[in-house]
């Protein structure tokens, strides 16, 4: 335990007291060891929102609906079919399937969702975030094992890092007190890990949360995968304020802060390969810079994005702007799979 205690004490140094670039410096090395390859991923997706209604009602998001707003809806069949056959013949390789915990779909929808998804298109789902998840099994009275289980039978391949926040439940219950809690979101990783479904683990910050909270975050992802290994990547970005209820009472972390917690990131989670860049939240010059404080992985196309873009934030960008910024960063382009195996090289 007194390593971790150090691990932990340099984590807070690093994020209160070393020097950006240092810090930046430090993140580089690592990612340069972790990959001497040289390389920079992406993938080509869509994430795909099926609903926007959310019981949680979250204080940091502007995408939710009440069931009875105007604006609230439950994806058509059609509609979803029609966004995956784009994303194949745009060369997209996997769907980010996620939507709000809307009381009236039970667990027999997400199945006949993947269902009928697999009969028709070959196309990897990663979809449906620990809330969403832990939400189908409490009202299924079904355990998070066998919830997992079923969605996995259906077709459910891996599993987004989403609704994880920060991991600290006194940061929880200020800004999301209706969302399950630190335990739960890992009980449900852990359980897809011991399935053998690969997962990613993210992190928003910019809200209340204090340097302390952050690392705490850090090292509940960092243990978990000395347990079962199965995270795939980790991203961090920051709290979008547009539109939501906490908006207006938070300062905009801004570029460098991005960067400081980035490179902590990397250098933390020493047992997780690949970091990913937030070209969503930041934009596509910052992300540039990401590559140099310990990203390796440009994250997705996004053929489609909702819920970033519900907080005034709309940074577009093509395959082909992707691949120039990689390339003018000094890195070689390769668009990966949701595993990180490499499809193509540019």
């Amino acid at each position: 335990m007194s390593s971790l205690f150090d691990k932990r004490q340099q984590a807070l140094a690093h994020l209160t007291g070393t020097p950006l670039l240092e810090l930046g410096q430090q993140a580089d090395e690592m990612r340069n060891a972790l990959h001497p390859e040289h390389l920079v991923t992406f993938i080509v997706d869509r994430n795909i929102n099926y609903t926007n209604v959310c019981v949680n009602k979250c204080t940091f998001c502007a995408f939710y609906k009440d069931e009875c707003d105007e604006e609230a809806y439950i994806i058509d069949e059609g509609v979803l079919m029609e966004k995956i056959r784009e994303t194949i013949a745009l060369g997209g390789t996997q769907i980010l399937m996620q939507g709000g915990l809307h009381p009236a779909l039970d667990i027999n929808y997400y199945i006949d969702m993947l269902r009928k998804i697999k009969k028709e298109f070959t196309i990897n789902i990663h979809g449906f975030s620990p809330p969403e998840i832990a939400y189908m099994a409490k009202k299924a009275s079904l355990t998070i094992k066998d919830t997992l289980t079923v969605l996995k039978d259906a077709g459910l391949d891996s599993i987004p890092g989403g609704g994880a926040e920060i991991l600290s439940d006194r940061v929880r219950s200020a800004i999301s007190p209706r969302k399950i809690n630190t335990a739960a979101w890992l009980e449900v990783m852990r359980e897809a890990h011991l399935l053998g479904m690969r997962t990613t683990a993210t992190m928003m910050f910019g809200t209340v949360e204090t340097p302390e909270d952050i690392v705490a975050h850090l090292e509940a992802i960092w243990r978990l995968q000395e347990e079962t290994g199965g995270f795939t990547a980790f991203i961090p970005w920051t709290f979008q304020p547009g539109g939501s209820a906490l908006g207006s009472t938070i300062t905009h972390a801004t570029a460098a802060d991005y960067l400081r917690v980035l490179a902590l990131c990397r250098l933390y989670l020493d047992n997780v390969k690949n970091v990913q860049a937030s070209w969503v939240t930041q934009g596509i010059k910052t992300a540039q810079v990401a590559l140099r404080f310990g990203a390796n992985d440009f994250g997705s196309t996004m053929i489609e994005e909702n819920v970033v873009k519900a907080a005034g934030v709309a940074f577009m960008v093509s395959k082909n702007d992707i691949i120039g910024a990689i390339k003018s960063s000094g890195f070689r382009p390769a668009q990966r799979d949701t595993y990180y195996n490499v499809l193509n090289y540019f």
